[in-house]
């Protein structure tokens, strides 16, 4: 993927004396009284900021924040716990905004937040006359926010069509290296483990990597689909009948190509979804009728850690089982170990996978974590981003 950088700009010392808007992502969440309770896409964000006013960048930077109504501001929709956070982390004094789409008062060296994006009316919408205005604000446009990139608003595309440059940021970049990297050019063996509740939701992802991968690993409810389409017994377990026949599919798709969806050889099952449920191990043969499984069983952890250990490039989402129960965790933790001990590239995105990360302390030895839930879901199924898109086109 060939993209304008913004390091590529600095290197060129193309950003002294200009003005800079930067579309980051910065919707934190907050407890009751607006106090940020997890500030990682925050931090995310410096380097950008950083390195446009170390440039001697006039930087100006916007985000969206929860899901305001356009036109209608409410205190708790404001930037203003973000922008405390960003004068912390940046240690000089970043000021807030507001109604700053007919101009901007920043000087070089200076930064300042932009009040929530979403609250300007016409950002969803993507609209023209907004996106020209905020463009006009601006010499350089960066966008640093993947979390966004699935969607064609006026900060996150319009800009980008208007401004007279158009770049991506150090994160939005590295997303893109690493997604190109792990489905574009990847090292082989390709494993992806594709976990959730639904087949459903997941269903255009499983078709996609199907094409592609070497080794499915399915877990979660679409685990006991896959078991339920290859004729064993799931008892109780969560899964979708009316999709056996998509699941064949995919077995069938993949099999044709000597590739694989390997099926649970045992399971861990609990009688009640329960935090105090007992866990017993099974044969995947052996689940009763009031059964409901939640975890794969030790026999079948030990031989998809096994084809872990030997792929070239691992792309995970989603844990294979009930994970933040105890007792319904092995399976997972197996997997994010081998995970963390195989020599190839990973690539992980999805809250659930970020907990379990966080869960078994392996963060630091995943090739590369995504920030962007929905982002990342979209470049899995192959779809072209929409922000993406028009930088590619920008760097024609």
């Amino acid at each position: 993927m060939k993209f304008n950088r913004l390091s590529d700009l600095i290197a060129a010392n193309q950003l002294q004396g200009k003005r800079v808007f930067i579309r980051a992502d910065l919707n934190v969440p907050q407890d009751d009284a607006g106090n940020i309770t997890e500030d990682t896409r925050i931090r995310a964000s410096i380097p950008a900021i950083r390195q446009a006013l170390d440039a001697g960048a006039a930087v100006m930077v916007t985000s969206h924040l929860g899901r305001p109504v356009e036109g209608e501001f409410k205190p708790e929709d404001s930037l203003a716990p973000v922008a405390q956070r960003l004068s912390e982390l940046l240690k000089t004094g970043v000021k807030l905004i507001a109604n700053w789409t007919d101009g901007v008062e920043v000087a070089p060296g200076q930064v300042v937040l932009l009040e929530n994006c979403r609250l300007n009316k016409g950002e969803k919408k993507n609209s023209d006359e907004l996106a020209r205005k905020i463009a006009a604000l601006c010499d350089i446009y960066v966008n640093d926010a993947f979390g966004t990139a699935h969607r064609a608003e006026a900060t996150t595309y319009g800009v980008a069509r208007f401004a007279p440059v158009a770049c991506a940021g150090p994160l939005l970049a590295a997303e893109l290296d690493a997604l190109g990297k792990a489905l574009n050019q990847p090292a082989r063996p390709l494993v992806a483990i594709v976990a959730g509740s639904k087949v459903s939701s997941k269903l255009t992802i499983l078709k996609a990597l199907a094409d592609k991968v070497d080794n499915l690993i399915v877990g979660g409810g679409i685990a006991n689909t896959f078991m339920l389409a290859s004729g064993l017994k799931i008892g109780k377990s969560l899964a979708e009948p009316d999709l056996l026949e998509e699941a064949r599919a995919i077995i069938d798709m993949m099999a044709k190509r000597g590739a694989s969806v390997p099926i649970p050889v045992d399971v861990v099952c609990g009688k009640e979804f329960s935090p105090t449920a007992v866990a017993t191990i099974k044969d995947a043969t052996a689940v009763e009728d009031d059964d409901m499984i939640f975890d794969i069983g030790p026999k079948t952890a030990a031989i998809l850690a096994a084809q872990i250990a030997k792929s070239g490039t691992i792309v995970w989402n989603g844990p294979v089982g009930v994970f933040e129960f105890d007792q319904f965790g092995a399976g997972t933790k197996a997997l994010a170990q081998a995970i963390a001990d195989s020599p190839g590239f990973s690539i992980a995105g999805g809250g659930d996978t970020l907990a379990a990360i966080a869960k078994y302390n392996i963060a630091d030895k995943v090739g590369y974590i995504s920030t962007g839930g929905g982002a990342f879901l979209e470049f899995l199924e192959g779809k072209t981003l929409p922000a993406v898109e028009i930088l590619l086109q920008r760097a024609q």
